[in-house]
């Protein structure tokens, strides 16, 4: 039994995780930045404009977690999307939102920008 979980631990990468029945990834905030700054995603910041406007990644494209069903047209069909909020919790319903409409290669950046911001790196007000 130690074996099976040592085998299926040594097949997830660092700082990604994803659980049975998720459409998407759970990444941690070092592994969004690496993504970011490797090109090729589109970070979509789901928080409220006021929270918005208080700092958000350099970038990013504000669509509020109760708007996304309306704006799904503006979500890339080809790049990988990073879904962020304050915490972690509305991004990962973004998620399901976007998965449900088609796209793939959905992202959820844990802990939010409470730890993107905690880790000093950069924002953009």
């Amino acid at each position: 039994m130690t074996t099976k979980r040592f085998e299926k631990d040594m097949t997830q990468e660092k700082g990604v995780r994803q659980e049975p029945g998720e459409p998407f990834k759970r990444i941690e905030v070092d592994v969004a930045k690496k993504m970011i700054e490797r090109g090729g995603v589109q970070v979509v910041d789901v928080r409220r404009p006021d929270e918005y406007v208080t700092g958000h990644i350099e970038g990013s494209t504000l669509i509020p977690v109760d708007d996304l069903f309306t704006r799904v047209g503006e979500l890339s069909e080809t790049d990988d999307l990073i879904f962020v909020c304050e915490m972690g919790v509305r991004s990962a319903l973004a998620c399901e939102i976007a998965a449900v409409v088609g796209r793939t290669k959905l992202h959820n950046m844990e802990k939010g920008m409470k730890e993107w911001i905690s880790r000093d790196y950069p924002i953009e007000k």
